[in-house]
């Protein structure tokens, strides 16, 4: 089944249903994958001799759950989202909600161009505001300068785009800051802004009078957002008896409440960020990156507030949303871990403004899925049972067995580690009871069995 691009639908009815080797062989007649990445999904994607390359003093791997969020169609085109996350209830909410979001409404989604921001900080300068008069007149010799430690970027349409410089009053006196922006194509851009930063040093040293000390980029792509939008009719939520429109007016109150109080803004945006991150390390970006611009950016106007936005439309709810999104597809953890590489092939994403696009829209939709739990039936009810197997294994519970548990506890309405424990403890107790038993019948002679 394809979607009207000719791409493979996103809309898999059951595919929580079926077993992991039955899901890779359905995501396989979507996105070709070979034999050794389904067996690199199954098994040992990072290996440890790879992880010694990556990082420093290795002791071993730690690996992250990958899922896939289904149903996700995003500006008219089927999206198979890879989420790396170990919290339960994540990837089946996204799923949940991208499905009533593509039968009763839209999802668009754009991305700016992808420039990041270098810092010189210029210190000891005799005079601030000549200084910046000098870096304003110099700008094409610095661009120049700048473009030179990387040609191929250049070639690519990227490369520095614009020099500036402010000053800036400090609790340590006064100083000159400037601003290269990189347009930095398919890459993040860390390591290009960096190295252009530091080649401008000398230069800017010598046009400011002043001495440079820090020279890197900033984490506060504001040069760089993506944007979202959801728009669906307010029957989408009908589910269980419920009024649709007053769950969607609900969910507007919601969003209201995290805009006036900083509190309820943190977990808020903590939601949206659950699915943003999850996109972001499955893909081998930098989730620190995103997470520290994000939250600058919802600060900016000097008081923290939720990057999205719900409000009523003629009856429709409507979600707005715009975040800074520095991810790329080349250079980095995106090319050298191998699920990653995988990852970004499920995705079937062919530039870093569509990934910025997709990864923003998967943050709105994860953010209206926890605030329609949230003012319907609570976040406990669907996350504690999903979070039910994650106890019962940490009690020891294993496969068929941590299965069982879980779905007893659950029943229960009693999620928790002693309850898990006791319920093994009765597990293996008949366990051994009934193999003690079958012990007694194989010992019987064959006249007494």
């Amino acid at each position: 089944m394809s979607d009207s691009t000719g791409r493979g639908s996103s809309r898999l009815p059951g595919f929580y249903k079926l077993s992991l080797p039955e899901r890779l062989e359905a995501l396989a007649r979507l996105r070709p994958l070979s034999t050794e990445e389904k067996f690199v999904l199954r098994r040992e994607g990072l290996t440890a001799d790879l992880a010694d390359q990556m990082v420093e003093n290795v002791v071993g791997v730690f690996g992250l759950p990958l899922g896939v969020a289904v149903n996700f169609r995003i500006n008219g085109r089927d999206y198979l989202v890879p989420m790396a996350v170990e919290e339960s209830s994540v990837v089946a909410a996204a799923s949940h909600v991208a499905k009533l979001i593509r039968e009763h409404g839209d999802l668009m989604a754009e991305a700016d161009e992808p420039v990041m921001i270098g810092q010189i900080q210029v210190l000891d300068v005799p005079d601030p505001d000549k200084a910046v008069a000098a870096v304003a007149e110099r700008q094409d010799e610095l661009l120049k300068l700048a473009n030179s430690q990387d040609e191929t970027l250049a070639r690519l349409g990227g490369g520095a785009r614009r020099v500036s410089a402010r000053r800036l009053e400090t609790p340590a006196g006064p100083m000159v800051i400037v601003h290269i922006e990189v347009d930095a194509r398919d890459a993040m851009g860390a390591n290009a802004v960096n190295t252009m930063a530091e080649a401008l040093a000398p230069r800017v040293e010598a046009l400011t009078g002043g001495r440079v000390s820090l020279r890197i980029l900033t984490n506060l792509a504001d040069r760089r957002l993506a944007r979202a939008r959801a728009r669906l009719k307010a029957e989408a939520f009908a589910e269980d008896g419920r009024d649709g429109a007053l769950v969607a007016r609900d969910i507007v109150s919601a969003w209201a409440f995290a805009d006036a109080d900083v509190y309820r803004a943190a977990t808020h945006n903590k939601g949206i960020m659950n699915g943003m991150d999850a996109v972001v390390v499955a893909t081998g970006n930098d989730w620190r990156a995103v997470e520290a611009g994000c939250h600058a950016f919802a600060a900016r106007d000097g008081r923290y507030r939720p990057l999205s936005r719900w409000r009523m439309d003629n009856g429709e709810l409507v979600g707005e949303i715009e975040v800074p999104m520095a991810v790329g597809m080349v250079g980095g953890a995106t090319r050298s871990h191998p699920v990653a590489r995988i990852a970004l092939k499920l995705l079937g994403v062919e530039s870093s403004r569509e990934l910025a696009s997709v990864i923003a829209a998967v943050g709105l939709v994860q953010n209206l899925a926890a605030l329609r739990s949230l003012v319907t039936e609570g976040i406990q009810k669907g996350h504690m049972a999903l979070h039910a197997r994650n106890v019962a294994m940490s009690a020891g519970a294993v496969g068929e067995v941590a299965v069982r548990i879980a779905a007893q506890m659950a029943r229960e309405g009693r999620i928790r580690y002693d309850r898990a424990k006791d319920l093994l403890a009765l597990f293996v107790h008949k366990a051994s009871e009934k193999a003690g038993g079958l012990a007694e019948r194989l010992k019987r002679p064959p006249e007494q069995k």
